[in-house]
C-alpha cells in the first residue's frame, strides 16, 4: 500500500464557496476505482504553517498508482482545483512495500506524467509555494 498525502492552503481571496468546491473535486479524485481509501478535510496538524486542509489516498501498488495518476477524473480535477492553492505540501508518503527502490519508481512515475501532460506541470509552477517531502 502507498499512502499519498498532501497539505495544503488556499489563496486568502478564496471564498467559502471556492473552498467547498475545490474540497467537493478532491473527494471525486479520491474516489476513483484505483484508491483503497480516502481522507480529505482539515489539517490536524498546527496551523501556522498555512497548512489548513490536507488529502490523503491510500493507493495497492505501482499499477494502481499510475492508473490513479492518468485517471480522467484526476486530470480533470486538477485544473479547477490548483489555481485555488497557494501552498502545497507533497508527502511525506509512506508505504509497507520493503522494495528500496520504490521511491525512486514513484518519481519516475510522476516524471512520466509530467512528459505525457506538460501543461499540468506548468499548472503545479503556478503554486507560491510547493514542499516535497
Amino acid at each position: 500500500m502507498i499512502v499519498h498525502l498532501l497539505r495544503f492552503g488556499f489563496w486568502d481571496e478564496a471564498t467559502d464557496a471556492d473552498r467547498a468546491a475545490v474540497l467537493a473535486l478532491m473527494k471525486r479524485t479520491a474516489a476513483v476505482e484505483s484508491v483503497s481509501f480516502s481522507s480529505v478535510g482539515q489539517n490536524l496538524g498546527d496551523g501556522a504553517d498555512g497548512f489548513t486542509h490536507a488529502y490523503c489516498v491510500g493507493i495497492e501498488d505501482l499499477d494502481a498508482l499510475e492508473r490513479y495518476m492518468h485517471d480522467p477524473v484526476h486530470l480533470d480535477g486538477d485544473p479547477q482545483i490548483i489555481p485555488h492553492l497557494a501552498k502545497i505540501a507533497i508527502g511525506p508518503d509512506v508505504s509497507d512495500d520493503t522494495d528500496p527502490e520504490l521511491r525512486d519508481k514513484i518519481m519516475a512515475l510522476n516524471a512520466a506524467k509530467v512528459a505525457k501532460y506538460p501543461e499540468w506541470a506548468r499548472l503545479m509552477e503556478s503554486v507560491p509555494e510547493v514542499r516535497i517531502f
